[in-house]
């Protein structure tokens, strides 16, 4: 279950093109990942906001802050699931201090 090793930060933004609905359920799908591959700290959800400028001619996007303690081995896999998951404009994965 909760495997602890470094601190980890994930900024996602989430599309919003299919609706609020969507969003949420991939907010719960990539914290069931996290759950399951690491130990989840919290989850900031900071809403829709306004991009400074568009992607995918997006001009919003739905902003989700995860904070998580796991192996070093585990970010790769995230960012690789992050990468091929529709509804994701912009993802940043970093070791917090």
């Amino acid at each position: 279950m909760a495997k602890t090793g470094e601190k980890y930060e994930a900024v996602i933004v989430f599309s919003l093109k299919n609706g609020e609905d969507a969003v949420k359920a991939l907010v719960e799908k990539f914290s069931a990942l996290i759950k399951e591959h690491a130990t989840l700290v919290d989850i900031d959800e900071w809403g829709k906001r306004k991009l400074a400028y568009d992607i995918n001619y997006e001009s919003e996007g739905y902003y989700v802050v995860y904070h998580f303690d796991g192996k070093p081995e585990f970010p790769d896999e995230f960012e690789r699931v992050l990468n091929i998951t529709d509804g994701i404009l912009r993802y940043l994965v970093v070791l917090r201090k």
